[in-house]
């Protein structure tokens, strides 16, 4: 994918600073991805981290209110909409996710949820199953869908193959955030005043708490991983790679006893973050060792 317009270019290397700046992760897994498509994703992951610091991170630490941030917010859907619709905006990321989602053919369907469940972290602290799920669709299996599309551009696949890797980016996005929500159940209580998992208490929250919700996290795991050999070459290292790291996150969380994990933040360490990349890299999903206690 070339640019000729030099705006254009700018709006895409701004993207790119944004996913090297703000995820070693995502940032390491976009390396293995084809150029055309390490763009595109790079474009999406820029977005999705303007309005993720617009809810928890910039527009709060600069002192904007509730009111405000939810103004910004829906300033920044319009914005999103009118640039896919006119393949311009004045915001440089919103311009360069525009350009893929016309690049790829996608819009609203997905953003539309996406802000949506931004949108409820302003209000709800709580979710029961109906919106747990309505809320990880939105801000995560979209998300992946989005990907997935940029994988596609150009492949020939069968409506059959087609809704498999649908389903399979849908539990890999969900996987992603689960594992996130778990991993931050204490500063998503304590700071921001958040429980996102029915039913689960996070002040009594117990070792058949933590078991039952890393079991569901490892069944999207399970689907995800069986759907990697499908993909594209130009994105099946990356997508593998990814899904490495959040298995080895899930692998250390289930080692994790309950009261530690409400108390401390589960890592990854570099050197094996290393180890699962380099077998990404030679095609292989990673095997996740089991994690001692």
């Amino acid at each position: 994918m070339t640019r000729d317009s030099l705006y254009d270019r700018v709006a895409e290397e701004t993207a790119g600073i944004v996913i090297r700046r703000y995820s070693t992760s995502f940032g390491l897994a976009s390396r293995l991805l084809g150029p055309a498509v390490r763009q595109h994703v790079e474009n999406i992951y820029a977005l999705v981290r303007i309005a993720d610091e617009i809810v928890d991170g910039a527009a709060d630490a600069a002192g904007a209110d509730r009111s405000t941030v939810a103004r910004i917010l829906d300033e920044l859907e319009r914005d999103t909409d009118e640039a896919m619709l006119t393949g311009y905006s004045a915001n440089l990321v919103v311009h360069a996710f525009a350009l893929t989602a016309r690049d790829t053919g996608f819009g609203t369907e997905l953003t539309a949820p996406f802000f949506a469940s931004m949108r409820a972290d302003l209000s709800a602290t709580e979710h029961d199953q109906a919106s747990f799920e309505t809320y990880v669709y939105g801000s995560a299996e979209v998300v992946g869908l989005m990907c997935l599309k940029t994988f596609l551009v150009g492949v020939n696949v069968t409506a059959d193959d087609e809704a498999t890797m649908v389903t399979g980016a849908r539990r890999l996005g969900a996987a992603f955030q689960k594992v996130n929500f778990l991993r931050d159940l204490a500063a998503d209580f304590e700071q921001l005043g958040r429980s996102y998992f029915p039913g689960v208490d996070v002040a009594s929250f117990t070792e058949a708490d933590k078991v039952r919700l890393l079991d569901d996290i490892d069944a999207d795991l399970a689907v995800s991983a069986s759907v990697i050999p499908m993909l594209p070459r130009s994105s099946r290292r990356a997508v593998a790679l990814a899904q490495g790291l959040f298995a080895e996150l899930s692998a250390r969380l289930r080692a994790t006893p309950a009261d530690r994990l409400v108390r401390s933040r589960v890592r990854v360490p570099n050197p094996v973050k290393l180890r699962i990349a380099a077998t990404a890299a030679s095609g292989r999903v990673p095997r996740i060792e089991r994690v001692a206690r």
